[in-house]
């Protein structure tokens, strides 16, 4: 089985909307770094991460990655997994977009970042919220090459 190394960075804004939607602090066994902190190991492409999921990815982040503006910890890492040639899923969930958002994904696109809009798939029947998010999370997983034990189309 593969390792896969996880830590966790949440934007101060992350942090007020998780308080504000799930009426709770965050829990979580991770290891938890501050924006601010730029001696982490994925804030160096000396490190050995090579992949990254931003979820859920604002349009604000979505702006600094896509144009170098690497002044916090979550936009410094995005930019160095894109100069070095990893694999960076942005998980957006606003809409509608404008046609300033368009452009910034087509710049993070051009740049090799994979835009991964969090639209939930139907075709599986979910019964519960709980399936539905999953079917949004497998698909993240899958651009990243992570397998997961899910039923995919055709299958």
């Amino acid at each position: 089985m593969k390792t896969i190394l996880l830590p966790t960075d949440f934007s101060d804004n992350a942090k007020n909307v998780w308080k504000y939607e799930l009426e709770e602090e965050i829990k979580t066994k991770f290891k938890i770094y501050s924006q601010d902190n730029f001696f982490t190991p994925f804030a160096s492409g000396s490190s050995e991460y090579n992949n990254m999921i931003i979820c859920p990815c604002s349009m604000g982040s979505m702006a600094k990655i896509a144009n170098g503006l690497a002044s916090d910890l979550l936009s410094r890492a995005a930019d160095v997994i894109l100069k070095e040639r990893g694999k960076l899923v942005l998980l957006t969930r606003e809409m509608p977009y404008n046609l300033v958002h368009i452009e910034n994904m087509k710049k993070i696109t051009l740049a090799g970042g994979i835009i991964c809009p969090a639209s939930p798939s139907f075709y599986h029947h979910p019964k519960t919220i709980e399936e539905l998010v999953d079917t949004v999370i497998i698909r993240a997983l899958k651009l990243l090459n992570i397998k997961t034990e899910s039923k995919f189309w055709g299958k």
